[in-house]
Parts: structure tokens; C-alpha cells; sequence
């Protein structure tokens, strides 16, 4: 079996590597946790993996706002790496921290016209979110490797401070709704099984847990090859890590597609 090397950058602070590195084997790749220095010394270069997932976590305690350092020294240390990486099309993924450093490194959402009017901000209520949420894969979304699961409905953790999507206006939020570039839905369930026909959020709090622009919990770029998201699907790949309840939602098939894109 083929299992596709897939890149796992660990940086001080943060801590969901290994939970992403799980699922990546359980989806058939082959997961690498690589510290930042030593891609920074060479020892491990970027371009030998098929495909990179930054995991959650704390990166670097978010001595400049969450994601940012880790997010600087991508863009300092890393760019001409990873827009080789880009341009070659290898499927690249952010969860939580991670979704936050591939925003503030300007590699999401994409394209140029609207990278600088959409960012990752504090919640609409102030504090720490810790919840399971619903998601769907949007229907409409342009990423060519994320786009076979398009419609899967995923129960998982979210737990953030700063994972609101906001947009300087609402043309800003409907040209990434018409490129396709919102990849994740915060849905609402109320006491509906995961099976039934599900509706968006529509900013209702909790299904909506941070506040975010037209329920979004995840992007894509305009290429789609880059995904990122807020909640955790590594947090519900095996049937230990969900609390009491229906076994529906999985995240497997999410890196699944990701690993099969890679390969």
C-alpha cells in the first residue's frame, strides 16, 4: 500500500500533533511530526512530503495573536518552499492553530482581492469556546481534493478563543461564496439525528459557537489545494474519542480525502 509522507510541523506550544498524525495513518498516510527547526536547519525539507497538515495547539503560546509568529516565520523562513508547494498543487491542511497560521501567513482564503479583508478574530461572546459542533463539507466548495466529500456531516470539537471568521463587509463574504472558497458549515442540529436533513446555523449560538460570517468554519483557497478549518475532526476518528452518543460524524472521511490526494 502506497501511504504518501505527509509533513506534521510542530512548533513550541503546540499540541494536537499527535491526534493529526493518528488520523493520518488511520486514513493510509504516513504521518511525520517534523520540528520547525529542523526544516529550518535543512535537515528535513518541505518538499520531500506530499502533503502538510498544521496541527491545533498553541503555537508559540500566541505571543502575537493566535497563529501569528508561527505564521511569520513560515513567510520569513519558508515562502519560497511552500508557494513551490503551492503551485505544484499538494494538498495542504489547517486545523484550528493551524487554520489561523495559514491565514495570517496570507494563504488563505485567496485570491489576492480579498486575502487582506477576511480574518480570523476573537469569538463574538469573549471567551474560550469548548463544545462539539456540527459541520458539513459545503456543496459548493472548489477544492478538487475536499470536494468528493462534499455534503459528509462531521461532529467534532471545537476549542478556540479566536476562530471567528470576519470579513471588512458582506461583498467581501459573498465573492468567497461564489469562488467556491468556503470549504466548512456550522450546521444545526437541535435534537435532529446527524442523518437527517441538516440546516446552516444561521449565527444561532451554539450551532455557531465563535460568531462567524455566514456560519463559516473552514476555507479553501482559490485553487484548492489549501484547506483550513476551526474545529477538530482529528478529535472524532475512532469511537473513543466522542462522548455518549450516536456513532455518526466521523472526521476519517475528511483525511481520508486529504491522504487519497496526497497519494
Amino acid at each position: 500500500m502506497n501511504r504518501p509522507p505527509i509533513l506534521v510541523p510542530h512548533a513550541s506550544g503546540t499540541n494536537r500533533d499527535g491526534e493529526a498524525a493518528q488520523a493520518i495513518e488511520l486514513a493510509g498516510g504516513d504521518a511525520r511530526i517534523v520540528h520547525i527547526n529542523e526544516l529550518r536547519n535543512g535537515s528535513v525539507r518541505i518538499g520531500d512530503h506530499a502533503a502538510i497538515l498544521l496541527p491545533g495547539g498553541f503555537s508559540y503560546g500566541d505571543a502575537l495573536g493566535a497563529g501569528g509568529r508561527l505564521a511569520l516565520e513560515l513567510k520569513t523562513w519558508f515562502a519560497d518552499e511552500l508557494g513551490a508547494f503551492v503551485d505544484a498543487g499538494k494538498p495542504m491542511l489547517g486545523i484550528c492553530n493551524g487554520f489561523q497560521v495559514l491565514v495570517k501567513a496570507g494563504l488563505l482564503p485567496g485570491p489576492a482581492s480579498v486575502r487582506r479583508e477576511v480574518t480570523l478574530t476573537e469569538n463574538a461572546r469573549g471567551h474560550f469556546e469548548c463544545r462539539w459542533v456540527t459541520l458539513r463539507v459545503d456543496v459548493g466548495v472548489s477544492s478538487s481534493w475536499l470536494a468528493g466529500a462534499a455534503g459528509t456531516v462531521v461532529r467534532c470539537p471545537i476549542a478556540h478563543g479566536e476562530g471567528r471568521v470576519a470579513v471588512a463587509d458582506r461583498s467581501v463574504a459573498q465573492e468567497m461564496e461564489d469562488r467556491g472558497l468556503v470549504a466548512f458549515r456550522y450546521m444545526h442540529t437541535g435534537a435532529a439525528p446527524i442523518s437527517s436533513p441538516l440546516e446552516p446555523a444561521e449565527g444561532a449560538y451554539p450551532a455557531n459557537p465563535n460568531g462567524s460570517a455566514n456560519d463559516i468554519a473552514g476555507l479553501c483557497n482559490e485553487s484548492g489545494s489549501v484547506v483550513g478549518l476551526m474545529p477538530h475532526p482529528e478529535d472524532h476518528v475512532v469511537s473513543w474519542q466522542r462522548p455518549s452518543g450516536p456513532e455518526e460524524g466521523s472526521g476519517l472521511p475528511i483525511f481520508a480525502a486529504f491522504v487519497e490526494a496526497a497519494g
